[in-house]
């Protein structure tokens, strides 16, 4: 599994027009399912992005979490993060999950994440859609859970 992690102030999916799903301060993360990625990868990413201390304590330090400050968490699923771009000019998207591989992590994703944190909103899988956000810091952290280490908490 991989994801790109945004410390936001704010941030929407827009999906024709209408805001489909809108945080204030939180987290945007832009999740990609790669082929072969387990439900048990899923866990992990999401219990890492739950613990993901990168919100300023009050001496200013990156002491605390999404949880510890109560805020949104905003998941947007992103195939393009599987490019290849080391064969030429146009990506390969041949590691990114089948659609139909992609839709059920993405799916459960979301459903452990409302199950555990009370402030969770989705961008629409497979759709075209504009994500707005303030990046905070501005705060970016790329991510991956490989196989191997799925089970490793």
């Amino acid at each position: 599994m991989l994801a790109v992690v945004q410390r936001v102030r704010e941030a929407r999916v827009v999906v024709a027009g209408e805001t489909i799903g809108a945080i204030g301060a939180g987290l945007l993360v832009l999740v990609c399912a790669e082929r072969g990625d387990t439900q048990a990868q899923a866990d992990k990413l999401l219990a890492k992005l739950l613990k993901l201390r990168i919100f300023g304590d009050d001496a200013g330090k990156m002491n605390r979490s999404v949880q510890d400050i109560a805020g949104g968490l905003l998941l947007v699923s992103q195939f393009t993060l599987a490019a290849d771009t080391s064969g030429g000019n146009r990506p390969s998207f041949t590691n990114a999950a089948p659609p139909d591989e992609g839709r059920r992590l993405y799916d459960h994703i979301v459903q452990q994440a409302r199950a555990a944190h009370p402030v969770v909103q989705t961008g629409e899988f497979a759709a075209d859609m504009q994500v707005h956000l303030v990046n905070d810091g501005p705060v970016t952290i790329p991510m991956r859970v490989p196989p191997d280490s799925a089970g490793a908490q």
